[in-house]
């Protein structure tokens, strides 16, 4: 690789001088910008970010913590993270916590020692069930800037990024009641999260305010998915049912599966919606119903945001949720 030394003894110039050519110093004349710009991009020259990081402190590099990368929705704020950081003149290093707390320590610690400017991160869900964001807040603590995502915690003070949950199930479920459906189940594999619980409450006050029964045997949740064909499958027989909610983005494509298998007299009467988009609900046939999250959207707005607190010096800063915008997807 070309360094500055070497464009410096070709140009008989110093290596200052060059330096400050490339950055456009007011104190370089314009002909002297002219001829060692016309050198570097000759070279192919390219600035050693590590080095520049430790002469300014800024890396112009965000670390990037998401919980599972098969799932779609987390790939889909990745592309929309990964697209505005790179928009917006900056890197991203990606890590996986695999739902561990132990893992997201380590990816956390790991990218401190790559001099990221600041995180974006969604918690595990073994950090959201044990109620443990201390590895979060010792950071914190070192003055490193965060954004959550997705999975935002109210006793975390940071800048938060999310759908409004209870809202998206909520509009679901009235859209199945306007649809005529009166038995609607509910179906989560993400009871242990804190949004599992937020779009349960979608749900029930949605039959509340629409005098429909609760009926609590309509609602299955499970966190095994090695088991999820097996309860779904003996939930299908066993309850009645008009209509069912996914709070899961797998759920209702299973249901709809396996109701097309074991009761297809029951498919054309049954409707399911799930949070989905639009690759994952041409899986099914016919296509899924789904709520749109509009997941890149939101891994915008985590960069829009995390940008943000790197350049407010404030000694008491006024953190920021923001809240996308969902839209029912009818097949």
């Amino acid at each position: 690789m070309t360094t500055l030394k070497q464009l410096a003894k070709l140009l008989n110039v110093s290596v200052s001088t060059v330096s400050k050519a490339l950055s456009d110093a007011d104190d370089i004349g314009e002909e002297t910008k002219k001829r060692v710009k016309e050198l570097a991009e000759t070279l192919n020259y390219k600035p050693n970010k590590l080095a520049l990081g430790l002469k300014s402190n800024v890396t112009n590099t965000l670390g990037v913590v998401i919980p599972d990368i098969l799932n779609p929705f987390f790939a889909e704020v990745l592309y929309g993270i990964q697209k505005q950081a790179n928009k917006r003149g900056y890197d991203t290093l990606v890590c996986l916590s695999n739902e561990s707390t132990q893992t997201e320590i380590n990816a956390i610690q790991l990218l401190k020692q790559g001099r990221i400017d600041g995180f974006i991160i969604s918690p595990a869900a073994e950090s959201q069930q044990t109620n443990n964001f201390s590895h979060i807040e010792a950071a914190k603590n070192e003055r490193i800037k965060f954004v959550m995502f997705d999975r935002v915690d109210n006793q975390i003070e940071t800048d938060k990024v999310s759908i409004d949950d209870q809202l998206a199930v909520y509009n679901a479920t009235e859209w199945l009641i306007k649809k005529g459906k009166t038995r609607i189940a509910y179906v989560s594999n993400i009871e242990n999260l804190n949004i599992g619980n937020d779009r349960k409450n979608g749900y029930r006050e949605a039959l509340k305010n629409n005098n429909l029964a609760f009926h609590k045997n309509l609602e299955l949740e499970w966190s095994d998915i090695a088991t999820s064909h097996q309860k779904l499958a003996q939930f299908i027989k066993e309850e009645k049912f008009d209509a069912v909610i996914s709070a899961d983005n797998s759920s209702a494509i299973m249901i709809q599966s396996i109701v097309k298998t074991i009761l297809p007299e029951l498919f054309n009467q049954i409707t399911c919606i799930g949070f989905a988009n639009a690759k994952t609900a041409m899986l099914t046939y016919p296509p899924l119903n789904y709520i749109e999250q509009n997941a890149a959207q939101m891994g915008e707005k985590a960069v829009d945001l995390i940008i943000e607190r790197i350049k407010d010096k404030s000694d008491n800063p006024v953190y920021k949720q923001v809240k996308i915008p969902t839209h029912i997807v009818e097949a």
